[in-house]
C-alpha cells in the first residue's frame, strides 16, 4: 500500500465512511485512506434493521442516549441535525421514509443502498479504502502516526478511530478500537452488551413465545434510579426481545457489571398503577359480576399472558368478577403493574444492536472529539462511551460525530482556510 496519507481512518464502518467523505469533501487534495479488517465493508450496515438500515430518527435528542456526558452529546448532534442527515444522503442518492416512532429508513428498503451510495461516494471523492488491512498497532513518531496494517507500515498526520464495539463481532467488531486506544493513552468505561435481548430462568415464557405486547419495563438496581422504558415486548423460547427489551438490557448489564442487586419488572397495563388497574376490575365487576377473570383480564393484555399470571399466582381464571376476594383483586391488580422478570443473562455480544461503555467522553474535546491523551487522534461513533436507544439513534451518533471530526480536522489539517459546507 502506499506508505503515506494526510488522513488515517481506522473502521470502515457507519461512522469511519462518513469521516471519510466528509473529510474528503471538506479537504479536497488531501489524501484520506479507511482501513479495515474485513474483506468486504459495512457488514453491520447490511444487517442493521432487519437488513434495511435504520439511519436516523425523526426527534433526535441527547436524552435518547445513555453513557457520557449529556452536554457533549448535544452539542455533537447539533453539529449534524437529523434534516441535514436527510439532506447528505438524498445527495447520495438515498431518499429516506418514516415509520412508526420517527425511524427513516431508505425508500428501496435495503441497507445495501446505505452502503452502496456511502462506498460510490468514498470513491468519486478519491478516498482510498483498504480491506483486508487490519490495523494491530499506531505509534506516534516525529508529529506523524506509524499505523501497523496489513502487511505494511502506513504514516499518517491524522488518525481517526471509528472501529465500533463489540456487538455483532463476526462483522468484525471485536473490540479492536478498545485496545488501540488503551495503547494511545486512554481508559475505558468498561463495556457491555446493549440493545440485546434478555434470557429468563423457568419455562413460562416458553409457553408465550410469539406474543409481543405493549409493556413498561422498569430495571431497578440497588442505590440507582430506576430505569424505564415502554414498547413492544416478544416472548421467546429463550426469554424476552422485542425494542423495550433491547433498550433496558444496557442497565440490566452494567448493573451486573457493578455488582448490584438488579430487578427487573413489567407493567403489562403501561401508563397506570395498581389503584388504576383495581379500580378497572372493581367497574367490571359491577357491569358484569358473571365475567371470569381470565376474561376480564384478556381485555388489558394477550389472553395467553392473563393466563400465564393467574397460573403463577395459583388464582383459577375461571373465579366470577362477583366472587372475586378482595386480596385476589388487590393482588392481581399489583401483578399487573410490577410483574418481576427473573432475567438470568442475555443473549451477549453476539446478538446486540449496540455496545455500552468505551472512551469517556470526558478524554475527548468537545468541540471536535479530539483525545485530550494523544494530539492528533479523534475518536467518532460506537468506540466513544455512548449508546443509543433503538429506533436509528446509533447511526445518527455516527454520522453527527463524524461531521463533528471531520470539521476538526480541517481546522487541524489546514488552519489558514475556513472549512467549506
Amino acid at each position: 500500500m502506499t506508505n503515506t496519507a494526510d488522513i488515517a481512518i481506522v473502521g470502515g464502518g457507519a461512522a469511519g465512511l462518513a469521516t471519510a467523505i466528509f473529510a474528503a469533501r471538506l479537504m479536497p487534495g488531501r489524501s484520506v485512506v479507511v482501513l479495515d479488517g474485513a474483506r468486504k465493508l459495512g457488514a453491520k450496515i447490511l444487517i442493521s434493521g432487519g437488513g434495511r438500515c435504520n439511519i436516523t430518527n425523526v426527534v433526535v435528542t441527547a436524552a435518547d442516549y445513555c453513557g457520557g456526558s449529556p452536554n457533549v452529546i448535544k452539542q455533537v448532534l447539533a453539529a449534524l441535525p437529523v434534516d441535514r442527515t436527510v439532506a447528505f444522503f438524498k445527495e447520495l442518492g438515498v431518499e429516506l421514509y418514516e415509520e412508526e416512532h420517527g425511524k427513516l429508513f431508505p425508500k428501496t428498503n435495503r441497507a445495501r443502498t446505505v452502503l452502496e451510495a456511502m462506498l460510490g461516494e468514498a470513491n468519486r471523492l478519491g478516498v482510498r479504502i483498504l480491506p483486508e488491512h487490519r490495523v494491530t498497532g499506531i505509534r506516534p513518531h516525529a508529529g506523524r502516526f506509524e499505523i501497523d496494517a496489513g502487511t505494511g507500515t502506513l504514516s499518517a498526520e491524522k488518525v481517526v478511530l471509528t472501529t465500533g464495539g463489540q456487538s455483532f463481532p463476526k462483522t468484525g467488531s471485536d473490540g479492536l478500537g478498545y485496545r488501540l486506544a488503551e495503547e494511545l493513552g486512554h481508559t475505558l468505561v468498561p463495556p457491555t452488551p446493549a440493545l440485546v435481548p434478555l434470557i429468563l430462568d423457568g419455562e413460562s415464557h416458553v409457553h408465550l413465545s410469539g406474543i409481543a405486547h405493549d409493556v413498561e419495563l422498569t430495571v431497578q438496581a440497588a442505590e440507582r434510579k430506576p430505569a424505564r422504558a415502554r414498547g413492544a415486548l416478544l416472548w421467546t423460547h429463550f426469554g424476552i426481545s422485542g425494542p423495550v427489551a433491547l433498550d433496558v438490557s444496557r442497565y440490566w448489564h452494567r448493573a451486573c457489571l457493578e455488582k448490584r442487586e438488579v430487578t427487573v419488572f413489567a407493567n403489562f397495563v403501561p401508563g397506570e398503577d395498581a389503584a388504576a388497574v383495581e379500580a378497572r376490575l372493581l367497574a367490571l365487576a359491577s357491569t358484569q359480576p358473571r365475567a371470569q377473570l381470565h376474561n376480564a383480564l384478556a381485555r388489558l393484555l394477550p389472553a395467553r399472558v392473563a393466563d400465564a399470571l393467574l397460573d403463577a399466582m395459583g388464582i383459577p381464571g375461571t373465579t366470577l368478577m362477583a366472587h372475586l376476594p378482595k386480596e385476589f383483586r388487590r393482588k392481581v391488580a399489583t401483578a399487573l403493574v410490577r410483574w418481576p422478570l427473573p432475567v438470568r443473562d442475555s443473549r451477549g455480544y453476539a446478538h446486540a444492536e449496540a455496545t455500552s461503555g468505551g472512551v469517556p467522553l470526558a478524554e475527548v474535546e468537545t468541540r471536535g472529539l479530539g483525545s485530550r491523551k494523544c494530539p492528533g487522534l479523534h475518536l467518532a461513533g460506537e468506540v466513544l462511551d455512548v449508546d443509543g436507544r433503538i429506533g436509528g439513534f446509533n447511526f445518527q451518533w455516527a454520522w453527527a460525530s463524524a461531521w463533528v471530526v471531520a470539521t476538526a480536522l480541517v481546522r487541524a489539517v489546514k488552519p489558514d482556510e475556513p472549512a467549506a459546507g
